[in-house]
């Protein structure tokens, strides 16, 4: 319910494709014209009955349908990090997985990413499932975890993202060369090998298998042939010097630090310290992780035999924590960065941060007992219990002030549709004679429906209301937060690219795949991000328009004039204050913290609902 939008990717390339199989309109960006394809109607169409058929049911609104699916997205969430925190208790360590659960529940990097309706959470979700999975030791007689493990992995890249494939990278490495439980004999070490290399490729052709519905699936949806994972692969990494995704912005180097430092504060450090603090460990408490692994009837004869000495539960921990670091450096190695691409590992940010946490706590205990020479002392000491508790409560008290933040500061733009369903719409259709009586409430109606019932809006249909965006196009929530019957348009503004359209009208009906629309080439659509100017309407079509303006530090353009000011043309129907980040200092701007003191820090603008001067 309160958590943002913070991508305009989200809406434009997956919440208003699902909206046009629900209602057969929507805004059609160029990744989803069949010349290009590189969004996958597959895992749009996944998400397609989870959001409707319940509100269906139910009689209720599309809105209701958008606040379903993020409830689904959440649950989903949930039940992979839970399988992930058992499993961590159970092969790792009761603290690590204890500072784990409360690491993901209070991390405002999951609060943004568990809900997100984007093929990286998707991503993130069978990450979390393949980490769960990878945690068990390699060995022959476990089939169940090379085959678990490379279908989750595998799922997040064919369905979500297809880059999310490289954090599999040190398990095809563990599972192809460490040992793990499995005691080899120089004998038998060639036909070892070859036994894991059967197991992982026989894992892989299994996961392979999901490219035929997906395929299938977008296929039917585009009219033709269709394999999405390769066109995204090909896109960003053949697609030359003029396209590409550096066309829509590059970052510097250090962008994914200070982006998880935002989302995780003092984890990211712990995080990013994992392998050198596994490194420290093993040379001042090397006992911490146990002993390494071994089957208890192998005779000394044999032990003698063995080749490439024992899996040291050091090197399968260290094996574990890699994936965040070959992400990270993927990652920064790309000019074109954003948040929604480090989703996919932030699972094993808080397994990092988590493990390097009970290192620490080890290496506290090591020295107190150096010191006081005494393990009894240790033993009863709180100091340790203390020490990470301390991390744990700032933790805790950094993301639930972040988190805090962005609901206060950035939610204006939800809450602006929100008013404009809720008190304008009625209040036209009350003053031009069109409101219908509304429906009896239940008795057990909160407060809350008792102050503001639900109404039926399909009268304004009849009125062809337009909504405008100018340079507030990229933060539009999306068609389900707007009623029916109101027509969403864009007009100019400094922003030059390449802007939506509208999905051509569809002959069908709302059955899932009678929306021909999806078939059809449009030529206002490119991908080297040129402007159309057929996607603006005049502004004199435009009966509301939303706008940002900034009171304290005023500026206007021929294209961006400051519209919230403009009695003579516009009226002022609801203005939310929105941050203006650019004259806010940083720390206040990144926390939120009570008290009228801290909130004047800040700078704030006026995210505004207008309505044309003269009309209802």
């Amino acid at each position: 319910m309160y958590s943002n939008i913070s991508d305009c990717d989200e809406v434009y390339n997956f919440w208003e494709p699902l909206h046009y199989l629900y209602k057969g309109y929507g805004f059609q960006t160029w990744e989803t014209s069949p010349e290009y394809a590189i969004r996958s109607w597959a895992y749009i169409s996944l998400h397609f009955y989870p959001a409707t058929a319940f509100v269906q049911l139910l009689g209720l609104d599309k809105r209701a349908a958008f606040f379903a699916l993020r409830l689904l997205l959440g649950l989903v969430s949930t039940l992979c990090e839970a399988k992930l925190y058992r499993t961590v208790m159970e092969k790792i360590n009761f603290r690590v997985g204890r500072y784990l659960f409360f690491m993901l529940l209070f991390s405002a990097g999951m609060w943004n990413a568990s809900t997100a309706f984007l093929p990286s959470t998707f991503a993130m979700y069978a990450n979390t499932l393949a980490l769960a999975y990878t945690l068990d030791a390699p060995a022959l007689t476990n089939t169940r975890r090379p085959l678990f493990a490379v279908v989750s992995f595998a799922a997040g890249a064919i369905i979500g993202w297809p880059f999310s494939l490289a954090i599999a990278i040190p398990f095809v490495f563990e599972e192809l060369f460490i040992r793990g439980a499995d005691r080899v004999t120089k004998q038998k070490q060639a036909s070892w090998f070859y036994a894991r290399v059967v197991r992982l490729v026989t894992a892989g052709t299994c996961a392979a298998l999901l490219f035929i519905p997906i395929i299938g699936v977008d296929t039917l949806a585009y009219g033709k042939l269709t394999v999405v994972p390769w066109n995204i692969v090909k896109y960003n990494i053949l697609g030359g010097s003029f396209r590409g995704p550096d066309l829509y912005g590059a970052e510097p180097w250090h962008f994914y630090i200070l982006n998880l430092l935002l989302n995780f504060n003092v984890l990211t450090p712990l995080a990013l310290l994992a392998l050198p603090a596994l490194a420290v460990t093993y040379f001042v408490d090397n006992k911490r992780l146990g002993g390494p692994l071994r089957t208890s009837s192998a005779t000394e004869k044999e032990k003698d035999k063995e080749v490439g000495g024992y899996s040291s539960p050091f090197a399968l921990l260290a094996i574990r924590l890699t994936p965040l670091y070959v992400w990270f450096f993927i990652l920064t190695a790309q000019a074109h960065k954003e948040e929604r691409f480090f989703f996919p590992a932030y699972p094993f940010v808080a397994f990092n941060a988590a493990v390097t946490l009970f290192l620490i706590r080890g290496w506290l205990e090591t020295a107190y007992v150096n010191i006081t020479r005494s393990s009894y002392r240790a033993s009863r000491t709180p100091l340790f219990k203390y020490v990470t508790l301390t991390v744990m409560f700032f933790f805790g008290l950094a993301s639930v002030s972040r988190i805090m933040s962005q609901m206060y500061y950035y939610h204006a733009p939800l809450e602006i549709v929100h008013r404009f369903e809720t008190r304008e719409l009625p209040r036209v259709l009350n003053v031009t004679g069109l409101l219908p009586p509304p429906p009896p409430l239940s008795p057990y109606a909160s407060n809350d429906e008792r102050d503001t019932p639900r109404i039926d809006l399909g009268p304004i249909k009849k009125m062809n209301l337009t909504l405008c965006l100018g340079k507030e196009w990229y933060r539009f929530p999306g068609h389900f937060l707007i009623p029916d019957g109101v027509n969403v348009e864009f007009i100019k503004s400094e922003f030059d690219g390449m802007l939506p359209r509208h999905f051509a009208k569809s002959k069908g009906d709302n059955a899932l795949w009678s929306r021909d629309g999806t078939r059809f080439v449009p030529e206002d659509l490119n991908d080297l991000n040129k402007e159309d100017p057929s996607h603006y309407v005049d502004i004199e079509t435009c009966h509301y328009l939303i706008d940002l303006d900034f009171p304290k530090h005023p500026s206007s353009s021929t294209h961006e004039p400051r519209y919230a000011v403009d009695e003579a043309h516009w009226e002022r129907v609801h203005c939310a204050p929105f941050l203006d980040a650019a004259h806010s200092p940083l720390l206040t701007r990144a926390l939120w913290l009570p008290g009228k003191w801290w909130q004047t820090l800040n700078s704030y603008a006026d995210y505004c609902l207008l309505k044309k001067q003269g009309i209802f």
